[in-house]
């Protein structure tokens, strides 16, 4: 287990039913700059709510690329979707073929890894776990970000990617919208004028967006959220605010935005008693946590202290 040198403003967590570790052990292993970080287990406390035996593997954090992961046994509830996908420029035709051996084996080819009007070498792949990469190639090896988190809108919210990105913008500082490519007037049933392919940056850090209004059986869900980390209550309140438009799926510091996207907020104070070994303090700070909806750092505080 090795420190990470840095956690970004919004970090992304997958899901996965009990292949957590296994799942993170496979991607560091396949990346070259690649990290893991602290591991936390379940306890005692909320056996009820979460069924996990005490002592199995909770959350293990990790690095990609430089970009910020949370693997996260929770259960068979949520199955990865192309909804949110990975984005990888490699800078050799080299490094982009193993990349893609290795994360296509066991799993499911999308869009098969070849020449495409866009792209020179491009491909769309769900790995053995079903989380999904688009891999592409660039001679530029000095790009700062290789690894991107990709939103789709698809279904219901179709059309809408535009929209969610200025709206995105507008809720986080140091953020900005980059270029947007839209489908033309002969790419139906793309509605001419939304997002083909668009990016755009929060708190520094790029994504991507685009819309798809061909028919797909899937669309945002828990499997994959964005963390925001937070450095105060105050903090926790404004993103809070702004983004939560689900009541229902708010839980334990997790919500919904307007479009389905799933959010966690998360204070970087939870984040430090969590990785308490005291299991007594441990205990007492999953009991309070399982009783909320956003996270309070002044409860949660009271808790480990006690």
């Amino acid at each position: 287990m090795t420190q990470l040198t840095k956690t970004q403003k919004i970090g992304s967590c997958l899901w996965f039913d009990n292949q957590a570790e296994e799942a993170v052990n496979f991607y560091t292993s396949i990346f070259k700059n690649a990290k893991i970080g602290e591991i936390s287990r379940y306890g005692e406390a909320g056996h009820e709510a979460h069924g996990r035996p005490a002592g199995s593997v909770m959350t293990i954090e990790f690095q990609l690329e430089g970009q910020t992961f949370t693997a996260l046994n929770g259960g068979p509830h949520f199955k990865f979707t192309p909804a949110v996908s990975f984005f990888i420029i490699c800078d050799t035709e080299e490094a982009l073929d193993k990349l893609w051996e290795k994360l296509s084996e066991g799993g499911k080819t999308l869009m098969p890894l070849q020449k495409y009007p866009f792209s020179e070498k491009y491909g769309w792949t769900a790995d053995k776990y079903g989380l999904t990469w688009q891999v592409t190639i660039t001679g530029n090896n000095d790009l700062e970000q290789k690894l991107t988190p990709s939103l789709m809108f698809v279904g219901e919210q179709a059309g809408k990617a535009e929209e969610a990105i200025n709206f995105y913008a507008s809720v986080f500082d140091d953020s900005k919208v980059g270029g947007i490519f839209r489908y033309g007037p002969d790419q139906k049933p793309d509605k001419e004028g939304t997002v083909e392919y668009g990016d755009f940056i929060l708190a520094g850090q790029t994504f991507i967006a685009m819309d798809s209004a061909l028919e797909h059986d899937f669309t945002f869900n828990e499997a994959i959220s964005l963390v925001v980390h937070c450095e105060t209550q105050e903090e926790v309140d404004g993103y809070w605010e702004k983004l939560s438009a689900v009541p229902g799926s708010e839980q334990c510091g997790w919500l919904k935005d307007k479009f389905g996207v799933s959010w966690q907020i998360i204070p970087k104070a939870l984040i430090g008693m969590m990785n308490d070994l005291d299991p007594e303090k441990f205990g007492r700070i999953m009991e309070a946590m399982l009783q909320m909806k956003k996270i309070d750092i002044a409860k949660l505080k009271q808790a480990h202290e006690q």
